[in-house]
């Protein structure tokens, strides 16, 4: 049947017509109007702009890093973990210029690309490589929501102890990373086998238990080998300081401590990016945006659990190559001109504490029927 027609058009004499907030998002139609106004209201706004990124980027690193430095040298436990979560909201910020890195041109910020992963990538062992390449997947107009999306999983329709596993388990993220660059890089280098299994299961930013990647080829290979290779130099480095006594196992656990919480708060901010209702059917451009979600001004926590313009996500996924630094103004454009009965004001919501309990209720009721 064709869902569009059922948004409009009874079935029978005494059957209601589906409002579009009744109509499955897998199946919802695109809104035409929708994505005809974002693309010609926001050409103006489609260039990166260097005097924004660079001072962003540079601040909350330096920020980050020495704050983790007062944290581990910090006397009381007030103090380290007061010094520790402005490391980790600092650093987060840092590190979620990732996400820009897959969308914007490499010639639209000359190098952007070496510096984040000199002073954000490598040492907290996740380089460019693991999320540029993947991340793409995830916005191609097919994957998105399938099994083939490497950053999709149905959590909205599994088990309700899904939903805190899912958070939990990120806290062993950066032991994971450790041992992924400081033990099995090296050991691939003695197997061709291993090193496929490395490649397909261990290299990527990824949520989807069934995304396997593909081996990399041409310049990409060589950048991956690069990035790899420092990490791996860094691990190794890293767990041999501590082994000797260099780096004492205080200092280290702060630190590890610190990496941990960056990845538990991403983890969270994954958590409600997208409502997580599709259960793999390929969705138009309108359901997946439907399906992803904003958090816009005037409340101020999405700025700090969502930054680098993720409080924009529903309107990143209408237009992927948006600099961060544009959306907010893009979205007061397009609130302004669209009626209230577009679908655009459909993807936004108040804050974090709604949406997590929207996904616990969801998988709830999954589980009672």
């Amino acid at each position: 049947m064709d869902m569009s027609s059922t948004a409009s058009t009874p079935s029978s004499a005494t059957e209601a017509p589906l409002t579009a907030a009744q109509i499955p998002l897998a199946r919802h139609p695109d809104d035409a109007a929708m994505i005809r106004a974002a693309a010609e209201l926001t050409r103006d706004l489609n260039v990166a702009r260097p005097e924004i990124y660079w001072p962003d980027f540079l601040i909350c690193t330096l920020l980050g890093y020495a704050a983790m430095a007062l944290a581990m040298t910090a006397q009381s436990p007030f103090a380290l973990f007061g010094w520790g979560l402005a490391s980790v909201l600092t650093l987060y910020r840092a590190a979620l210029f990732i996400h820009e890195l897959t969308h914007i041109r490499p010639t639209a910020l000359p190098g952007f690309r070496f510096a984040w992963n000199a002073l954000i990538g490598v040492p907290l062992l996740a380089p460019s490589f693991m999320y540029e390449g993947v991340h793409s997947l995830h916005h191609a107009r097919t994957r998105y929501g399938t099994d083939e999306d490497p950053e999709y999983l149905p959590l909205a329709r599994m088990k309700p102890w899904t939903v805190p596993l899912f958070v939990l388990i990120s806290a062993l993220g950066p032991i994971a990373v450790l041992l992924r660059f400081g033990l099995l890089s090296p050991l691939s280098l003695l197997s061709a086998k291993l090193r496929r299994v490395i490649v397909a299961r261990y290299s990527s930013l990824s949520i989807n238990p069934n995304f396997q990647r593909r081996m990399p080829e041409g310049a990409f290979r060589r950048m991956w080998i690069a990035q790899e290779s420092a990490a791996s130099i860094w691990a190794i480095s890293l767990m041999t300081l501590v082994a000797t006594g260099r780096i004492p196992l205080r200092i280290f656990l702060i630190g590890l401590g610190i990496h941990s919480g960056i990845v538990v708060i991403n983890q969270i901010r994954t958590l409600v990016a997208h409502l997580w209702e599709n259960e793999g059917e390929v969705m138009s451009v309108t359901g997946q945006y439907l399906d992803s979600v904003n958090v816009p001004p005037p409340g101020f926590l999405p700025a700090v659990w969502a930054p680098v313009g993720l409080r924009y996500h529903a309107l990143h996924h209408l237009l992927p190559g948006l600099p961060y630094h544009a959306l907010g103004e893009a979205h007061r454009r397009l609130i302004a001109a669209l009626p209230a009965n577009s679908s655009y004001h459909g993807a936004s919501y108040q804050g974090l504490p709604g949406l997590v309990g929207r996904l616990l209720r969801s998988s709830f009721s999954t589980t009672a029927r």
